[in-house]
């Protein structure tokens, strides 16, 4: 066999490494991005059903003002955040500002008694939950893809072919303090 032939067998062997490489890592992107818009479905559900939540809670709790906006300019920001980051930091001040809202209503017992509300709470639950699950489905892919760019030799093709890293959905520093309770 001539020089030839194994410079044509190592080319080939190299482009199809690299055809390989790219494929796999288009999947993974495109996991990445489902993942990405499982978690945007289940945010936009959760800021779809807050409105008549509040509804519900002012027919009750009127003089709680402070709340209502809260948990407005929260849904607001969340709607119109755009990034991994944006939609993280709006999420997560959403949850604050509903966590206000269960603690208004545990001081009407007529309002948590309402079938209306325990509905709607039921349903805001069980978003919660999709949305927990779809951060974790994000995190695992998105962590799949970023090991699979950045170890030796798909870091070198991976850069060369434009492919960068993708964030984590990250909770906050308040997220992760431990949680107090009283008696």
């Amino acid at each position: 066999m001539g020089t030839g032939v194994v410079i044509i067998i190592i080319a080939a062997v190299v482009v199809l490494f690299v055809v390989l490489l790219f494929n796999s890592l288009i999947r993974l992107k495109n996991q990445v991005k489902n993942a990405w818009a499982q978690i945007d479905v289940q945010l936009k559900r959760r800021a779809d059903l807050i409105p008549n939540l509040v509804q519900t809670v002012k027919g009750y709790a009127k003089h709680e003002r402070k709340v209502f906006t809260d948990v407005t300019k929260a849904r607001s920001g969340l709607m119109k955040a755009t990034t991994v980051q944006g939609k993280a930091k709006a999420d997560n001040m959403l949850t604050d500002t509903l966590k206000s809202l269960f603690a208004v209503a545990e001081n009407y017992p007529q309002l948590k008694a309402n079938e209306n509300f325990l509905q709607l709470q039921e349903e805001l639950t069980g978003t919660e939950n999709k949305v927990a699950y779809a951060r974790q489905f994000y995190n695992d892919i998105v962590m799949k893809f970023n090991t699979k760019i950045q170890t030796f030799p798909n870091n070198v093709f991976a850069n060369m072919l434009g492919f960068k890293a993708e964030t984590s959905f990250e909770a906050t520093a308040a997220e992760k303090k431990n949680v107090k309770v009283k008696f």
